[in-house]
């Protein structure tokens, strides 16, 4: 009985990982190795804290895929937004819930129910947005937005531009990688 309770408990305990929902808007961009890129700030964006960590961030998932930042020759313009907003979500959780208990000689086992208790609780919701473009003809070459849950931006990041430049077009749900780790 013992044993029954901690496997109860340990399942109760173990969450899912972290996920993140990621939009690609485009198809798949055809850009050698090599290609160079700047950073264009949205004036709203100019003292926003974090960009800074977001667009170091970028770099170097960026550089993986062998593009290079060049602010005095670029070809594309890359913009990076991150915006978090509060959502209601349920305050209390699940009103249902089952126990496994024993101790001495005996045992139990029990299922209660609840109702909830007033309200909802508010939870934070943050979305990064990745937006490139050639600046020749000012065409879009790549557009890419990633959001989740109390997520941190530089993780909805590297969602959003997971296998970049070869992401698929449309809407996917991917684990955010290394969340616990950071």
């Amino acid at each position: 009985m013992l044993a029954l309770s901690g496997a109860a408990l340990l399942v109760a305990c173990v969450s899912t990982p972290p996920q993140a929902t990621v939009q690609v808007f485009t198809g798949q961009p055809q850009l050698p190795p090599g290609t160079t890129y700047r950073f264009e700030r949205l004036p709203l964006q100019a003292g926003q804290p974090g960009q800074d960590q977001l667009e170091a961030a970028a770099d170097a998932l960026l550089a993986r895929t062998g593009l290079r930042r060049d602010d005095a020759a670029p070809r594309l313009s890359v913009q990076l937004a991150a915006t978090q907003e509060m959502v209601a979500g349920p305050g209390w959780g699940s009103s249902v819930g089952v126990g496994i208990g024993g101790g001495g000689r005996g045992g139990g086992i029990g299922i209660g129910l609840g109702f909830p208790l007033g309200g909802y609780a508010a939870q934070g919701s943050q979305r990064v947005d990745v937006l490139m473009r050639d600046l020749s003809s000012g065409q879009v070459v790549f557009q890419s937005q990633a959001s989740g849950a109390g997520a941190r931006a530089v993780l909805l990041l590297e969602a959003a531009l997971r296998d970049f430049p070869n992401a698929p077009a449309g809407m996917r749900q991917l684990p955010l990688a290394d969340a616990a780790g950071r």
